[in-house]
């Protein structure tokens, strides 16, 4: 992760612009004042960098919830801050200064692009925890006709896919850093022809975060087309084992399994399994329905006044049916508001973000959750918590 340690922190006055980034405030974690949030912006991401004091020094970064990717925005805000307030500097993994040729770019979208306006394609493939990418890329070279959608949370990853992505001139592959089981719910029905789910983490000790589930499975059904398939291939007898019981106790049981089949593209990690003589397994199920269309014109909007004290939230978690919302922690913005930093959703699946309390205006920052069923119910009671 992009960082520097430096001797002693210090704040200068806000709003600035500095070096091409545009910095809006700085909050103190009520609780913990050793620990700060600074807002940037660089072209068109807004996110925070967190400062956090150490046992000898202070830690600059990125704040895992508003992280953004090219990392090359982060680096340079960073870097942006610490010139601007003189800051000295222990340790630093960043260059002076990062650019980034505008192509490695544009194939990775924001949630917003999806979810606003679902891309229109003939033929749309999905991989879930596409990795170093060897698959995604070798199927967009052998489909130029077919867009390929690529989920990832593995920031790494995300960047050397991007890499090849320019490298290669491919312009048909998208990619998205997010929670595949959130992405999926707001896929439009009877869309998708293929997914797949190659060597995803088994969670053997926390199976709970396994992608495949019944709600995955569902939603994949949903999202497929008939005759569309769900492919999961795994090296782990265990996840095997799980996945194959999951898809029995459904409904949909047009479904093939195999064992050590040649799909005609080998990952690193794949081709030292098959010398060490690991069994390689795969499910495919095939949807032979038609569904509903899914209904994603919610409204994520929160009114200005906010008629409760954040202090009193720090940490406290509200539980209703079939969700929840927990207030990890809070932060004030001098003389401005409050940065309060949330989880919402479903307890397998929940979505991390900010509410922003500024100007008199209160927004989710530094945007609103996605418009699924599930943060819509958790909205609803968010709403009424904060607004009467």
């Amino acid at each position: 992760m992009p960082h520097i340690q430096i001797q002693d922190f210090k704040e200068v006055s806000f709003p600035f612009s500095h070096e091409g980034i545009d910095f809006d405030f700085i909050a103190s974690n009520i609780k913990y004042p050793d620990e700060k949030l600074i807002c940037a912006t660089s072209e068109d991401k807004t996110f925070l960098l967190q400062v956090k004091q150490g046992e000898t020094n202070w830690l600059l970064k990125s704040d895992k919830v508003t992280r953004v990717s090219p990392n090359f925005h982060i680096k340079n805000a960073i870097n942006a801050y610490a010139d601007k307030a003189g800051l000295e500097v222990l340790f630093s993994n960043l260059a002076q200064k990062h650019t980034q040729h505008r192509e490695k770019d544009s194939a990775l979208k924001h949630i917003n692009f999806f979810e606003k306006s679902f891309p229109d394609a003939k033929e749309i493939w999905v991989e879930v925890g596409f990795g170093s990418g060897v698959h995604l890329i070798h199927q967009a070279q052998q489909n130029p006709d077919v867009l390929h959608i690529g989920i990832e949370i593995h920031k790494a990853s995300i960047e050397q896919v991007l890499k090849q992505i320019a490298i290669l001139g491919l312009d048909n592959v998208m990619l998205v850093d997010f929670d595949a089981r959130l992405f999926l719910e707001f896929v439009p029905s009877n869309l998708v022809g293929r997914i797949f789910v190659h060597f995803p983490v088994p969670w053997d000790k926390k199976p709970h975060r396994r992608v495949i589930s019944h709600p995955f499975i569902s939603e994949s059904i949903r999202a497929l087309k008939k005759g569309g398939t769900l492919e999961l291939r795994s090296d782990s007898e265990n996840y095997f084992s799980y996945s194959l019981q999951t898809f029995l106790e459904l409904n949909q049981s047009d479904f093939q399994v195999r064992k050590n089949q040649d799909i005609g593209i080998v990952s690193k990690y794949e081709s030292r399994w098959r010398k060490m003589e690991k069994n390689i397994y795969d499910i495919t199920l095939t949807n032979n329905e038609d569904s509903e269309a899914i209904k994603s014109d919610y409204d994520f909007s929160l009114s200005d006044k906010c008629g409760v004290d954040f202090t009193e939230l720090n940490t406290q978690t509200i539980r209703f049916e079939n969700g929840f919302i927990h207030f990890e922690r809070v932060y004030s913005i001098e003389n401005d508001g409050f940065l309060v930093r949330l989880s919402m959703g479903s307890f397998d699946k929940p979505e991390h973000l900010f509410i922003l309390v500024k100007d008199g205006k209160t927004s989710y920052f530094p945007h609103q959750p996605i418009a699924s069923r599930t943060n819509y119910n958790s909205h609803l009671k968010l709403k009424e918590l904060l607004h009467g």
